[in-house]
């Protein structure tokens, strides 16, 4: 007795094809399952063995092998579960094996027979969509799976026996809605902030393009509030956005319900965390904070009490999109094209406080600051001194523009270079901040004046070929804010006042 059904293994964000394969055959009792199963797919034997039981049914009194191939590729997680029971009844003859052959399977069975929530539904639903099949998964995961397509057949029962009373007949499992999740909890607004006039307006500047951008100041200035104010002024997920996020976090298991987020994820990793909690990895590869803050922000407080190595890690997922963990038999990529946000103290002891100075002086900075090395930081477009705050500006009325009014500005600049990148053939480029070096040629290049400009400051403040880059970006959406075509002179000069203190103390050396 023979019979098989499909599944999905998860290699990074891509779902790989599995056939679970079950023969029955005479011989002594075993229940054995091979092709390179984890722990949790080895036990799946008693949890498969139980919730049998639990719709009247037993395991024969002989030699069950199943067998998930590809042979060579790991298997991991709870979530063969449904498709081995499935496979098994097939082959002992409960269900129809055609009834279960244009489907593949994911989920995890619980003893009493209920099929529990698995990450991943999502990716799994998109690669048996590509396969041409539909797919059975748990009830908490189908608003998730329907995303995939509105054509695909998708069954999303609570409990095995509600399945196996569908493919005889006896019940109809309706197709389930898609869903998104439509938060209701009020944004902080950047009326809140009181004085820093100058730092509101770079996180205007950095939200327009995407920039990462770095604040500077000592504790108590309000830097931990204007990144926490960012995501209030970020213009929402588009539909194509809304699934590339989606995806990621479905693989964590972080889309609570099955429902979709509109909203841009805002991540803020505490300064220990470890290299693979901030890009992934592990033991068991899995999605880091900087990936799942894909197409949002990552933000950094308190930077260089971050271990420099964990920074480090970030220099090429901040270049290219993407993380790629490399293992001894397989490669794995996440996505992460995120926005780095970060803030910092000027010294260990915060020096700049009002009526305070740093005891230990320039060498207190300087020691405290090279913790952040010049790579990662020749990366990060923005650099934006955060002073103390008065008491003058404390007792100061709200301000009278808002993040409402800051974000219609952010989101007419954002069109503006969708329909740019658009037009010359990039629809992928969404931001300023992922546009190539090609591209910026053809629609960053300043006027006349403003190329003399730039090119003396890119010999007296020694830009490399990125901080050139970086601040073509920057007066590119200046511009954009601008509502303008053309890069000029101003933008090129507020655009390099941005590079940030590094830069200045090269130039006084």
């Amino acid at each position: 007795m023979y019979a098989q059904i499909s599944t999905l293994a998860f290699v990074g964000v891509e779902a790989r094809a599995v056939e679970v394969q079950v023969r029955i055959t005479p011989g002594q009792q075993a229940f054995m399952i091979v092709g390179l199963p984890d722990k949790a797919v080895a036990e799946s034997r008693e949890r498969v063995r139980n919730a049998l039981h639990a719709v009247g049914l037993g395991l024969p009194y002989k030699h069950l092998t199943v067998n998930l191939a590809p042979a060579d590729l790991p298997k991991e997680g709870s979530h063969y579960d449904l498709a081995i029971v499935l496979a098994l009844m097939a082959a002992m003859g409960a269900i129809s094996p055609e009834a279960i052959a244009e489907y593949a399977a994911i989920g995890e069975l619980a003893l009493d027979g209920s099929i529990r929530e698995v990450p991943g539904a999502l990716p799994a639903a998109i690669g048996a969509n590509a396969l041409g099949k539909g797919l059975i998964c748990p009830a908490a995961c189908g608003p998730e799976a329907a995303w995939a397509s509105e054509d695909m057949n998708i069954l999303a029962p609570e409990h095995l026996l509600s399945l196996v009373n569908h493919f005889k007949g006896f019940q109809v499992l309706s197709r389930p809605k898609p869903s998104v999740a439509n938060s209701d909890r009020p944004m902080p607004d950047l009326k809140d902030i009181k004085g820093q006039e100058s730092a509101k307006r770079v996180l205007e500047i950095a939200a327009a393009g995407g920039h990462n951008m770095l604040m500077i100041g000592p504790p108590g200035s309000g830097k931990s509030m204007l990144a926490a104010r960012l995501p209030s002024i970020l213009p929402p997920l588009i539909p194509e956005e809304m699934l590339e996020v989606s995806m990621v976090h479905s693989l964590a298991g972080e889309l609570m319900g099955g429902k979709l987020a509109t909203e841009r994820p805002f991540r803020q990793p505490h300064h220990s965390a470890s290299m693979a909690a901030l890009v992934g990895g592990g033991s068991r590869p899995r999605p880091g904070e900087a990936s799942l803050a894909h197409l949002g922000v990552l933000f950094l407080d308190e930077l260089p009490e971050f271990s420099p190595q964990v920074l480090d890690s970030l220099r090429q997922p901040l270049e290219t999109g993407e993380i790629v963990i490399a293992r001894a038999n397989h490669r794995i990529a996440y996505p992460a094209r995120v926005q780095l946000i970060a803030a910092m103290n000027p010294c260990r002891c915060g020096g700049g406080t009002t009526g305070q100075t740093c005891k230990r002086g320039p060498r207190c900075a300087d020691e405290y600051q090279s913790r952040i090395s010049g790579p990662l930081m020749d990366r990060i477009d923005l650099q934006v001194e955060v002073p103390a705050v008065s008491a003058a500006d404390l007792v100061l009325p709200p301000a009278k523009e808002g993040s409402a009014e800051v974000r219609a500005r952010v989101e007419r600049a954002r069109l503006r270079q969708q329909q740019r990148y658009a037009a010359l053939g990039s629809p992928g480029t969404r931001t300023n901040a992922e546009c190539s070096g090609q591209l910026l040629e053809e629609t960053a290049m300043p006027d006349e004046a403003g190329q003399t400009l730039l090119r003396q400051a890119a010999e007296s403040l020694k830009l490399s070929a990125r901080g050139f880059h970086r601040t073509l970006r920057v007066a590119r959406t200046l511009a954009d804010l601008d509502d303008t075509d053309q890069v000029t002179r101003m933008h090129i000069a507020e655009a390099l006042s941005y590079r940030g203190e590094t830069l200045r103390k090269l130039q006084a050396a």
